[in-house]
């Protein structure tokens, strides 16, 4: 696992350019929702062809079966159950929030004041489920808090649509009010798709950087959004840097979550020998 994550993704920061290195699949209040999460790998061959469309690979080791895309609100709630990240994906000094898991049909919004609110979760969502995790304050260290979101869409093109909303939003609000005492500025975005930038394991991804300034730490802190899309399943991983932690700590931790839902998605939608 560790060799893999380490060649799998890599966030680098030189000034204010961003690069995004590609990922390769690994072995197996509103506010709070974005602020921490927003409102194995199947190695076989594909299954041989039956009746109907040809399933399409959308990734270099994944090609989905369209027999196991959930239809339903409750296919989609179970799915996104077993994607999404919970503490061990991060490392293992992480623990379970309280409340751990988001309300169900909660959907963040960012309003026109570049402030996050409670929405209505978009027709084109079958489920979205964000999964809260922390490494306690410790040793003169803040609580570093993460999170993920599985996002699972009616298909592949509303997942699309997500990915340049999220893409917007960044270009649109570079500072964002996440809730009352927290915030994050300076907020730039990198979309790269599919076999452009080494992206080498996901339909499209986002990266999302910036500074986090919360009223009860003194300095502002690192934040990176990052999120990938397989198919019509979007999958997010989010830290708000605290004081002791360094960059290397929170990408680490956030690559490794990334890379263990991309293989979840995998592993569920993915075609069958």
């Amino acid at each position: 696992m560790r060799r893999r994550l380490l060649r799998a993704c890599g966030v680098m920061t030189a000034g204010a350019t961003l690069l995004l290195a590609g990922c390769s699949g690994g072995d197996g209040g509103a506010g709070e929702d974005k602020g921490v999460g927003k409102g194995g790998t199947s190695t076989s061959a594909p299954a041989p062809a039956t009746a109907g469309p040809s399933p399409t690979p959308t990734g270099i080791d994944f090609t989905p079966d369209p027999s196991r895309a959930p239809k339903t609100a409750a296919d989609a709630q179970r799915l996104a159950l077993a994607i999404v990240a919970g503490p061990d994906a991060w490392g293992p000094d992480y623990v379970k929030r309280t409340p751990y898991l988001s309300d169900p049909g909660s959907w963040p919004v960012l309003d026109a004041d570049c402030e996050w609110e409670a929405g209505t979760r978009p027709r084109s969502v079958l489920a979205s489920v964000t999964a809260y995790s922390e490494i306690p304050a410790v040793g003169g260290k803040g609580p570093l808090r993460v999170a993920a979101t599985v996002t699972v869409h009616r298909t592949e093109s509303d997942a699309d649509w997500e990915m340049a909303e999220t893409l917007e939003e960044a270009l649109r609000c570079s500072d964002q009010q996440l809730r009352p005492g927290e915030r994050i500025i300076g907020l730039t975005s990198l979309g790269t798709p599919y076999g452009t930038g080494g992206n080498a394991s996901s339909t499209d991804s986002v990266l999302e950087r910036g500074e986090y300034l919360n009223d009860a730490f003194k300095g502002r802190q690192f934040y990176t959004w990052f999120q990938t899309r397989t198919g019509q399943v979007t999958v997010a991983a989010v830290v708000k840097g605290a004081p002791g932690y360094t960059e290397a700590e929170i990408n680490n931790a956030q690559v490794r979550a990334v890379v263990i839902m991309q293989d979840h998605v995998k592993k569920q939608l993915g075609a069958q020998s």
